[in-house]
Order: C-alpha cells, then sequence, then structure tokens
C-alpha cells in the first residue's frame, strides 16, 4: 500500500519537473552561525508551452433498442423483483 501511494506521488511530481528546464544562476550560501543573513540560489525555469483550444464537434450517436424477456411495455423497471 506504501509503494502505492509513494508511486502516485511522485509520478506528478516528476511529470511537472520534466516539463520545466532549470538552470541555477546564483550559488546559495550557508548562513552564519549567528543566523544573520544568507543568501538563496536563484533559478531561471523555463516552463513547456502548452496550448490548450476548444473544437465543437457533432458526433452521432446510435440508437439502442433492448428487448428483456419478461418486460411489458409501459413498465418501469426498477431492478427490485
Amino acid at each position: 500500500m506504501k509503494r502505492i501511494i509513494a508511486t502516485t506521488l511522485i509520478a506528478p511530481f516528476a511529470l511537472g519537473l520534466a516539463a520545466c528546464d532549470v538552470d541555477q544562476t546564483q550559488e546559495g550560501e550557508m548562513p552564519e552561525v549567528n543566523v544573520e543573513g544568507g543568501q538563496m540560489p536563484e533559478f531561471d525555469v523555463e516552463t513547456a508551452d502548452v496550448d490548450v483550444g476548444t473544437e465543437e464537434k457533432t458526433i452521432e450517436v446510435p440508437t439502442v433498442d433492448v428487448d428483456m424477456p419478461g418486460d411489458t411495455e409501459g413498465e418501469p423497471v426498477t431492478g427490485n423483483e
């Protein structure tokens, strides 16, 4: 069960990371022992370009006629027989 949960969480993270181009532009520094200052690293991130659009289509859906044995015309089927 833990393996399934881990896989479920890792897969979207890996997909998101694969869609980015990350270049580190500056090294980070550890802060002084007295916790005054420090510097976080800087990154340039270029994400993937995604074009999303809509298109209207007409789909013909076939009519399905199902004849059940014992059904009578006009009687609703409830499933409680």
